[in-house]
């Protein structure tokens, strides 16, 4: 069934009851909005907002969505449904005042029948309301209302069922593919028909490479499945370097009459998995170089644009991964069609809990009620996007270990098998979440009883925290392996979260078993790794996290002795987590150079980033999420002749630091911080500081740093133009360089973004992740010398005109074209 785009021309505004608005004389708040829209990123941010640092410190709160819609009377005895791709959440569609669907999840696309409710060839009001004002509802930020896309399809009585067209590789070699096409045809007619399913395969440039008529026949009110077998020759695989992606069109003919439509973009491409040579795609081993990432887009929440998801994930490849994790929820569409397009490995997430909620108001509260449901729309969603290699049933989850909690994962486990036999299932187990409420036996048991009082907060990441280095002698208790045993033995893939030390002790109790990394601390990547590496039976790892988001607020910060704060989280006005390889504006971080050297790349190119000199000498205490807290600049002003940290990070034997063309000494790479990784305590000089690495005595590549001069704005769009009427973005970076292009980190200075013509800005800000400043104001505070806009295209043509000034009275003017 086509989809026809339904996001333009909603009303918006706060959900109130007739009884409320009669009785209290509240009113509602209405604006015109397109979809996708966030409701959550626009409202303002309090220390008491119920949501806490979990969820950033927004706010929640309970919304509608409203619709015109008018279909003529020919379309009278056809089918017609609404699909919506993400609200969050609570959800109920009316059409004319009559309820026509629901849905709980905030996280699972969902489909409404609505051709009963309309009134054809008249006026009809499509109303969403979204109650997403029970707070706290999340561990992170979920945004609130239609955060992703909306279609509008309608066909025959006769016709293609919701992701009813399912594209299996039955076997794909170099010289020869053979595909397998289940298509699920409905008859909601009385009499039984017969007909035609007829599929047209396509490759990239357009080139017909099949096509197979097959005849069906359906009885009334029945559904079946048309199967053809296709044998393709000389095809062009799919696999992370060459994302090659076929086209399949399926028509319904009755009489020589389409009657239904359906295309559906796929790839081609063999998945094997063993414990020798670990995880394969089309004959070749593959380590997975993954990270999990939340859904927000940064300054523009959580609304999933195509554009801000292909821009992140594109992002991500170039910077070395292969591999992404959900966290933790199904993903969207339109990320799939980003990691499609770009050769994105995905591993998709059922949810962060089951029955055992972690907050207060989470889907523990209606899970068990709707998780098959809930099973069957990720695995449809999700079945022809080659890059979804395996499924995640959970994360962290507190059932692990009860034996009525894995009778509950076999079902979700069968359930999944049963819908799609072609990928890997694997658990987010975290063995210290498993056994929090046996924690103090297992520290006495392990030997650390004075640890014990420092575990009492039962929240998990700040038990974590409590144990830092002891975390893997936990995790390697007799205790807790008997506890997680069952669990684990039902997978195609042992997933642990911060427990690298089982992949070999698990190993040594049975060969036959395959690991992976679901969830790591990001600094620990070095020495896990070489466990990647060095066994076939560990396919990878995903660190915690990619890319930065939204709350969660100071996971990774760094803290320093007498800094106040709790543990793990910050207090108002945090907003961001501050862990990532990338900020949320897409700035790419120093961890995220040292990563990329750790898994080879870079070219034995060195790199260099230095700890902010305010702190020198101050004891720093490091997140288990984080990073040193250092930025890649020599613009220090106001510390010339004081202390300096300068980092180093190399795959080479030795590194060699000069400033200003003096060395600072010949150190090995790899140091009791770090391996790949080096530091000179040294002193600031303005100028140049450089890196030299050495293999077998002699140079094989280096780095500089230069200090920047006096600043002025520079104005870089990422795209030159936009399409009149589509959601198109356009990235605006705007930075602070001097004249030879150097940025300025040194200087902060407020600017004010405006904009004229067909075009709105989105969302603006920066990657600070301490702030009152909200994603929706017009001026911000550059960070580090950096701030981004993100511009979305109008309904009409012409030409956007975008303004930004300072403080300093500087001014520049940047046109995008709409066309």
């Amino acid at each position: 069934m086509l989809k026809q785009d339904f996001n333009k021309d909603w009303t918006f505004g706060n959900n109130i009851s007739i009884i409320e608005a009669s009785t209290k004389g509240i009113k509602k708040n209405l604006n015109h909005v397109d979809l996708p829209h966030d409701a959550m990123i626009l409202t303002e941010r309090s220390a008491d907002n119920p949501a806490g640092s979990g969820g950033a410190y927004f706010q929640g709160g309970n919304y509608e969505y409203v619709k015109k819609l008018i279909l003529p009377k020919e379309d009278q005895g056809r089918v017609v449904f609404l699909e919506f791709e993400g609200v969050y959440m609570n959800t109920f569609v009316y059409v004319n005042g009559d309820l026509a669907g629901k849905n709980d999840y905030g996280y699972t696309n969902f489909y409404v029948q609505i051709n009963d409710f309309l009134r054809y060839g008249q006026e009809n009001e499509v109303k969403v309301v979204v109650k997403n004002g029970s707070q706290p509802n999340s561990r992170w930020y979920t945004g609130s209302g239609i955060y992703r896309n909306v279609k509008l399809m309608k066909a025959e009585p006769i016709y293609i069922a919701m992701d009813g067209v399912r594209i299996t590789t039955v076997d794909a070699e170099p010289d020869l593919a053979v595909l397998q096409i289940e298509i699920a045809i409905k008859n909601e007619n009385l009499g039984l028909h017969t007909g035609y399913a007829i599929t047209t395969i396509k490759d990239a440039e357009e080139k017909v490479v099949s096509e197979e008529a097959t005849k069906f026949s359906v009885a009334s009110r029945g559904e079946i499945s048309a199967w053809q077998r296709i044998t393709l020759s000389s095809p062009k695989l799919w696999d992370t370097d060459n994302p090659n992606l076929y086209t399949c069109t399926t028509v319904i003919k009755l009489n020589d009459k389409v009657v239904d439509e359906d295309i559906t973009t796929f790839g081609i491409r063999k998945l094997q998995l063993d414990s020798v040579h670990g995880l394969r795609i089309n004959g070749r081993t593959l380590k997975l170089k993954g990270g999990c990432i939340h859904h927000d887009n940064g300054v523009i929440g959580a609304a999933a644009f195509k554009d801000a998801e292909e821009r992140r994930i594109r992002k991500l490849k170039e910077a070395g991964y292969n591999a992404i994790r959900a966290a933790h929820h199904p993903m969207g569409r339109t990320l799939l069609d980003a990691c499609d397009k770009h050769g994105m490995l995905v591993m998709d997430e059922l949810t962060d809990c089951w029955t055992h909620g972690k907050i207060d108001y989470d889907y523990a509260t209606t899970f068990i009620e709707h998780w098959e449901q809930d099973v069957e729309r990720m695995i449809g969603k999700d079945y022809n996007h080659p890059s979804v290699i395996m499924y995640s049933i959970g994360n962290e989850l507190a059932e692990i270990g009860s034996r009525h909690g894995n009778i509950l994962g076999r079902k979700i486990i069968e359930k999944i098998r049963s819908l799609d036999d072609t990928r890997y299932i694997t658990n987010g187990v975290n063995p210290i979440m498993t056994t929090l409420g046996r924690i103090k036996e297992i520290a006495v048991d392990q030997g650390f009883s004075e640890l014990s009082s420092s575990l009492d907060s039962g929240e998990i990441n700040q038990v974590m925290q409590a144990m830092g280095p002891l975390m893997g002698q936990f995790s390697s208790s007799n205790i807790i392996q008997d506890m997680i045993e069952e669990a684990l033995g039902v997978l195609d893939i042992e997933g642990y979260n911060y427990s690298p030390e089982r992949y070999l002790i698990e190993h040594e109790k049975s060969n036959n078993k395959t690991f992976v990394g679901a969830e790591s601390h990001p600094a620990a990547l070095d020495h896990i790794w070489e466990i990647v590496k060095n066994n076939g039976f560990v396919l990878g790892d995903f660190s915690w996290t990619a890319w930065d988001y939204l709350g969660e607020v100071g996971i990774g910060k760094v803290s320093y002795e007498g800094d106040p704060g709790i543990i793990v989280y910050a207090p108002y006005p945090w907003i961001t987590a501050q862990t990532g390889d990338f900020d949320i504006t897409g700035h790419r971080l120093p961890i995220s150079f040292w990563r990329e050297i750790v898994w080879g790349g870079r070219g034995h190119k060195p790199y260099i980033a230095v700890q902010k000199p305010e702190y020198y000498g101050r004891d720093a205490k490091l997140s288990l999420w984080g990073w040193t807290d250092s930025i890649s600049s020599w613009t220090w002003p106001g510390w010339e002749g004081k202390g300096v940290v300068v980092e180093v990070y190399s795959d080479a034997e030795e590194a060699e630091l000069f400033i200003n063309g003096k060395s600072q000494g010949r150190k090995t790479v790899g140091d009791d911080f770090k391996k790949f990784y080096c530091k000179w305590d040294t002193t600031f000089e303005p100028g140049e500081v450089e890196a030299v690495a050495y293999i077998g005595g002699k140079e094989v590549g280096r780095y500089n740093l230069k200090s920047a001069g006096a600043p002025q704005l520079k104005v870089t769009k990422e795209r030159e133009d936009l399409r009149a009427g589509s959601n198109d973005l356009c990235y605006v970076n705007i930075e602070l360089v001097d004249a030879s292009g150097i940025l300025n980190t040194a200087v902060q200075r407020k600017v004010t973004v405006a904009i004229e013509g067909p075009a709105v800005i989105q969302g603006s800000g920066t990657g600070r992740a301490r702030t009152e400043e909200n994603y929706f104001d017009s001026m911000h505070e550059t960070y580090n010398g950096r701030m981004q806009v993100v511009v979305r295209a109008g309904v009409e043509k012409g030409t956007a005109t975008l303004i930004i000034s300072t403080e300093k009275s500087e001014s520049v003017t940047i046109e995008i074209p709409v066309v």
